[in-house]
């Protein structure tokens, strides 16, 4: 709760109602109190610094009084809206920026964490930034001629991510531009099943305009 917006106060009763939503109210703070002080404790030991420098009392709560680089999590952000920036005007550097941002990961978002909904918020705002960076990431590559090296990728993404249609373009694309004309044209097909199937939607204007422009050999796809 204090690393996801860390520099941020976060009041007492936020914090008991995502730890302890079905404790009363009296034990719920006694218990917050009391794990406040083993996380300072804890902390001190980890950086040789005051842990009541560290997670400081607010007059509503508390607040992680760290800058926003010592948290794994904000490294990640900052990195990949660097990335994502750079995209359309230095795609090698963008390649280099997001392909950094992608390795700090090292599973799903607070996968140690059974947390409130708020937690869970956080978790899924930081999975989707996840994979809006590999989506960021292979259109850098494409930008780059390196369509033949994110095919595989894709069609891995793809199966694990048909409802992101970007994917499915960027993987019609890749195919396109490494000859494989007939399989673009087939990817295309596979998500516009999908969608109709399991969502009851047809396939977007993105999607659609890039399979008339691989029909019609668009010069614009090379």
């Amino acid at each position: 709760m204090l690393s996801l917006g860390v520099g941020l106060p976060v009041t007492v009763d936020q914090l008991v109602d995502e730890l302890w939503p079905d404790s009363a109210t009296g034990n719920a703070r006694n218990a917050l109190q009391a794990n406040i002080v083993r996380l300072r404790k804890r902390l001190s030991q980890i950086t040789g610094e005051s842990g009541d420098q560290i997670v400081r009392t607010t007059s509503i709560g508390y607040v992680l009084a760290l800058p926003s680089e010592a948290i794994d999590a904000q490294r990640f952000l900052t990195t990949a809206e660097q990335g994502s920036r750079a995209v359309g005007t230095d795609p090698v550097r963008a390649a280099e920026l997001l392909g950094t941002a992608l390795r700090m990961w090292r599973g799903p978002a607070l996968l140690d964490v059974v947390g409130g909904p708020r937690c869970r918020g956080g978790a899924t705002s930081l999975d989707e930034r996840r994979l809006a960076a590999r989506e960021d990431l292979i259109a850098a590559k494409l930008a780059t001629g390196a369509e033949r090296v994110v095919v595989s990728e894709l069609r891995q993404l793809v199966t694990e991510h048909p409802e992101r249609e970007k994917f499915s373009e960027q993987l019609m694309l890749a195919l396109y531009r490494s000859g494989r004309q007939a399989e673009a044209v087939d990817t295309f097909h596979y998500a516009r099943r999908w969608l109709d199937t399991e969502l009851g939607l047809a396939p977007g204007r993105g999607l659609s305009q890039l399979y008339h422009r691989i029909l019609n050999h668009d010069h614009v796809l090379g």
